[in-house]
């Protein structure tokens, strides 16, 4: 079981100090926190998703990275299911 970051924007920057540290890591990226989906701040984390309801919203799905999946909602309370869960929301 990994940990799972689940960030926004207002709190992106005490979670991105800790994915330093955990080389383990998920994220999630959500509401605002799918502007961090060029995958240039996020460390090392191991899988990184956006919700794709919040890409599309922001106009954001010509910049979201190649290594960001995006996921629907189903996908996400499956993917939260699966690990523990740290909230930066």
């Amino acid at each position: 079981m990994a940990n799972l970051y689940l960030i926004d924007r207002p709190f992106a920057e005490s979670a991105l100090g800790l994915l330093k540290q955990d080389a383990d890591a998920e994220v999630v990226l959500i509401q605002d926190g799918v502007y961090l989906g060029n995958g240039a701040s996020l460390g090392k984390a191991k899988r990184v998703y956006a919700v794709k309801r919040d890409v599309e919203r922001r106009g954001l799905g010509q910049f979201v990275g190649s290594s960001v999946k995006l996921i629907d909602y189903p996908e996400l309370v499956d993917i939260l299911f699966a690990n523990k869960v740290l909230n930066f929301a």
